[in-house]
């Protein structure tokens, strides 16, 4: 039996956090199991869902073989009408329920090749938002594990999930938070949760002459990931400019906020010398990013991990979360590698703090590293992953 990630897009360059840890995940599985990846023909997140970018077939990404689909074709405005409803909370009825998950990105040829080939693998399915995995995980839910990537949202709430997770064969787990939240609103038994974590590369390295060079840039306020109103970045903006405007904070007046990752976000005119969007970058200067900074802010609510935590202290650099979020609170409550903040007055207390004491930013950045390479590195999580399907029955 194989194993096949079931995902909506894959590729090397693809922005995101479920699809980063979908490759990497695959990638070191496939050293002690066949791994396979199954998913449509569609680029990424951000591109037109209804459009095959990809050829349909099967390649190799990296020595692991991706079987791609087309898409199905879906009415774009009806599902980005019901989405937006979904995430500014408002209910859907069971019929908008229903077109919703109708519309979401799905390929009617992968659900055919896995009933077909339903004995031939054991399939993971993530992230859990989208169509590929909700009907995907329906065809056949005894063979069928989700790697959910959780999170307190509006998707959540959807009750058609609840029967998806309690079918599965199992539920993988990045943190304790996401893990209750899963069990509050699905009533999962215990024996079908597992807490994993994610798997961080030990040796992210990066180099701040390098990065100071290239973009003329040393000491400032790192954010990392993609930069949407989901991911809290206007408000992250918002509390900068205040903290920049305290006329109590006048030594930090030209401290700086960089902004890295995929996505656009506004920023005033006034605060355009000291926000500065260097847009998506590679992966070496996205080390030397963290290496050059001082501290990394997270402001987002919606994780279920957060790599760029783990990234940041990897570097030695401490963070700053929203307290609302509680995987990133509780990460740092652990590590004693960051400080949390509920709203701008503790934010701009925080980061005051941790600007004017640099040896308080060592020892928390220390911790933080001593944090992931503890509990996150590789050669642990797959250890976690074979004992898990182990204790769950799975014979590969």
């Amino acid at each position: 039996m194989k194993l096949a990630f079931v995902t909506p897009w894959y590729g090397l360059d693809i922005p995101g956090g479920a699809e980063a840890e979908c490759r990497k995940t695959a990638e070191h599985l496939s050293e002690s199991f066949p791994v396979e990846i199954l998913t449509t023909c569609v680029r990424d997140f951000h591109s037109d869902w209804n459009r095959n970018f990809h050829r349909e077939g099967t390649d190799l990404v990296n020595g692991v073989p991706v079987r791609r689909f087309p898409v199905r074709k879906s009415n774009a405005k009806l599902y980005e009408s019901l989405n937006s409803k979904v995430i500014n909370d408002q209910p859907l009825s069971e019929r908008e329920a229903e077109i919703f998950f109708e519309e979401s990105i799905r390929s009617d040829r992968l659900i055919e090749y896995m009933r077909n080939h339903r004995n031939d693998y054991l399939f993971i399915f993530i992230p859990y938002l989208f169509g590929t995995t909700y009907w995907g995980a329906q065809v056949c839910p005894e063979r069928s594990i989700l790697i959910p990537c959780l999170h307190d949202e509006g998707y959540a709430y959807l009750k058609r999930w609840g029967p998806i997770f309690r079918q599965a064969k199992g539920v993988i787990f990045h943190s304790e938070a996401e893990m209750r939240l899963a069990a509050k609103l699905y009533e999962l038994k215990p024996e079908s949760m597992a807490l994993l974590g994610e798997g961080i590369d030990a040796d992210f390295h990066g180099d701040a002459n390098r990065f100071q060079k290239k973009y003329g840039l040393r000491d400032f306020i790192l954010y990392a990931g993609r930069k949407d109103e989901l991911k809290n970045v206007p408000l992250l903006i918002d509390y900068f400019g205040k903290f920049l405007q305290n006329p109590q904070r006048s030594k930090e007046r030209d401290a700086k906020l960089v902004l890295i990752g995929s996505g656009q976000v506004s920023v005033p005119e006034k605060l355009k010398k000291h926000v500065l969007d260097l847009g998506f970058v590679s992966d070496a200067d996205r080390a030397d990013a963290y290496a050059a900074s001082l501290v990394l802010c997270q402001p987002s609510i919606h994780e279920s991990f957060s790599l760029p935590l783990m990234e940041s202290w990897l570097a030695g650099r401490p963070v700053l979360v929203n307290s609302a979020c509680a995987v990133t609170r509780q990460h740092c409550e652990a590590s004693g590698g960051g400080l949390s903040f509920f709203d701008c007055r503790e934010f701009e207390e925080s980061l005051e703090f941790l600007l004017e004491d640099s040896d308080t930013r060592r020892k928390m950045g220390e911790r933080g590293k001593k944090y992931v390479l503890e509990n996150y590195r590789w050669e642990k999580v797959m250890q976690r992953y074979l004992q898990t399907f182990s204790r769950w029955g799975i014979a590969l």
